[in-house]
């Protein structure tokens, strides 16, 4: 992925043996259940939204849409968050998502 941030590279870079276990076990806990790819993206684009981690917003936006997300899904997945977490949270969420999701259309 060309968007891996630069904190991130430099800490697998500087901790390869972390980074290769942090890979790892996101890849068992992928693997582990019946939930395909795209719906896995959804998901964790939500978790993300919902503990309000812009970064991990941004990577999981890039991700759903690797996944197979259109941009459409995407944002319903960060509408779903506006009964539940409210107006300022959804909107913060939603810019976030923005920030990727209009990179492509630049």
């Amino acid at each position: 992925m060309s968007d891996i941030p630069k904190p991130f590279i430099d800490f697998t870079q500087n901790y390869p043996e972390i980074g290769q276990a942090y890979a790892q076990m996101g890849h068992a806990v992928h693997s582990a259940g019946p939930i395909d790819q795209k719906t896995r993206e959804l998901v964790k684009l939500a978790m993300s939204c919902g503990a309000q981690k812009e970064g991990a917003v941004h990577s999981h936006t890039r991700k759903a849409l690797e996944a197979g997300c259109s941009k459409e899904e995407i944002r319903h997945v960060v509408l779903l968050l506006l009964p539940t977490l409210g107006m300022p949270s959804m909107m913060a969420a939603m810019t976030w998502v923005n920030d990727i999701l209009d990179k492509g259309s630049e």
